[in-house]
């Protein structure tokens, strides 16, 4: 394997040096990127990525350095300025490598032979039929404002000084489309997508009428009163809450002061119906891999069970210094930034309701289908105050669409509420949820 005999170069350069330990990483792939509009292509790019990382041990330093070619000199830049690294840090007696690990578990799905074996052709075809199959949607989708494929097919290895030898292969393609639906002076726009590591998985028709439904639903929304109600998130907006809360499950932020989870290990934070997990091994998880960036097995690992607090998540760093084992969430972000800790695929566990029972328990409330600003909820407090918009709900029926909310409250309150839990869990990126209900919500209109 080409990766292989790179490593073993670098490998060789390495042990010319006087240091207490390595690890060598290794980033290759073939990338493609199709933008269509108008039923032609607008944009067609084609690229390779490499790259090559080091991590080298000198007494207590752990200093960092990559290069992007295999050229001889820039390697041996990258050493030198790695161990120039690990030398002039402060010392921290925490810094670590992890073992090898005695097996590393399978996922034959990762990757998808036939993906590099289709043509350049079929896959244009795909960003084309999915541009028309939004235009059909509906009369009032009166332009497609951005439709594209995407896929990738990359190789990692990570090799340590302490015998750690793991190796990755996977593929991935993706479609994403933005419509835009007008109707009596009113313009909303809509926007899906769909991710997976096979070709075959993608369903068109669904992404097309994603993006076509969520641009002419609300058209015509008006403004509503301020109420204190029943409120129902879809998964969308759910993920997105539990985004915020993502880094309050990591050990780096509990220790730092920075979680609002810190020292509530075995406490009730949720609502019963609440069970939260990160699974780095979930069949078409966007973050799923045999391994973490480190070469450290991933895992599945529960975090919230019925609404209590089981743990965090872990890398070899904060596992070491905080007397843990790594749950497998080291994260190389891209070959030229060291391993950091973060959630592989975080989710919140999907109920037994469907859409029907969600809305149908609501009295008098509103279902929400957008948030703006949530990027300003503070991860620290759990406290959020964010723009949103969605549909009126009285007697259990959707009546009109509504724009110009606000909403209000403290995160961990929100979870405590939730009193129905959806069936239809989805993944937007590595956060997935499903359709919520929570009980109570200040919601702020005209």
């Amino acid at each position: 394997m080409e990766l292989a005999r790179h490593a073993e170069t670098v490998e060789r350069l390495i042990g010319a040096r006087r240091i207490d330990g390595w690890e060598i990483a290794l980033y290759g792939a073939r990338d493609l990127a199709i933008e269509v509009k108008e039923g032609k292509v607008d944009a067609f790019r084609c690229a390779e990525p490499f790259g090559v990382a080091v991590r080298l041990l000198a007494g207590e330093g752990l200093g960092f350095s990559f290069s992007t070619t295999m050229d001889p000199a820039a390697l041996e830049r990258m050493v030198d300025a790695a161990l120039v690294a690990a030398r002039m840090q402060s010392p921290d007696s925490w810094y670590t490598l992890p073992g090898p690990a005695a097996s590393y578990p399978e996922l034959p799905w990762l990757y998808d032979p036939a993906l590099p074996a289709l043509d350049e052709e079929a896959k244009i075809g795909r960003a084309l039929e999915l541009e028309r199959l939004v235009r059909a949607y509906d009369p009032r989708v009166k332009r497609v404002r951005k439709c594209a494929y995407g896929e990738s097919v990359y190789h990692t290895l990570v090799r340590n000084s302490h015998g750690l030898n793991a190796a990755t292969m996977g593929s991935f393609n993706s479609c994403s489309v933005s419509a835009v639906a007008e109707a009596d002076g009113d313009a909303q726009t809509g926007w899906d997508f769909a991710f997976a590591p096979s070709f075959a998985a993608i369903d068109l028709e669904k992404v097309a009428a994603g993006a076509g439904r969520k641009a002419t639903a609300l058209l015509g929304a008006r403004s509503m009163p301020t109420m204190r109600c029943q409120v129902v998130l879809d998964n969308r907006v759910a993920a997105d809450l539990l985004d915020v809360l993502a880094t309050s499950f990591l050990a780096e932020s509990v220790h730092k002061g920075k979680s609002l989870l810190a020292g509530r290990v075995g406490e009730g934070i949720f609502s019963e119906l609440v069970s939260v997990r990160d699974n780095g091994l979930l069949e078409g998880g966007m973050g799923s891999a045999p391994c973490d960036g480190e070469g450290v097995p991933q895992q599945d690992t529960p975090l919230v069970t019925a609404g209590v607090l089981q743990g965090y998540l872990y890398d070899s760093y904060w596992a070491k210094r905080l007397g843990a084992a790594s749950t497998g969430n080291a994260q190389r972000g891209a070959i030229k930034s060291p391993p950091r800790l973060g959630a592989n695929n975080l989710f919140i566990e999907p109920g037994t309701a469907d859409a029907g029972a969600l809305i149908g328990g609501v009295a008098k409330g509103v279902l929400i289908t957008d948030v703006m600003g949530m990027h300003t909820a503070n991860p620290i407090t759990g406290d959020f105050s964010v723009g949103a918009s969605g549909f009126y709900v009285e007697g259990g029926e959707l009546r009109h669409p509504v724009k110009g909310l606000a909403l209000a409250g403290n995160l961990l309150e929100l979870f405590r509420k939730v009193d129905m839990v959806g069936s239809d869990l989805r993944f937007f990126g590595s956060t997935g949820a499903p359709s919520l209900r929570i009980a109570e919500l200040d919601v702020s209109g005209t």
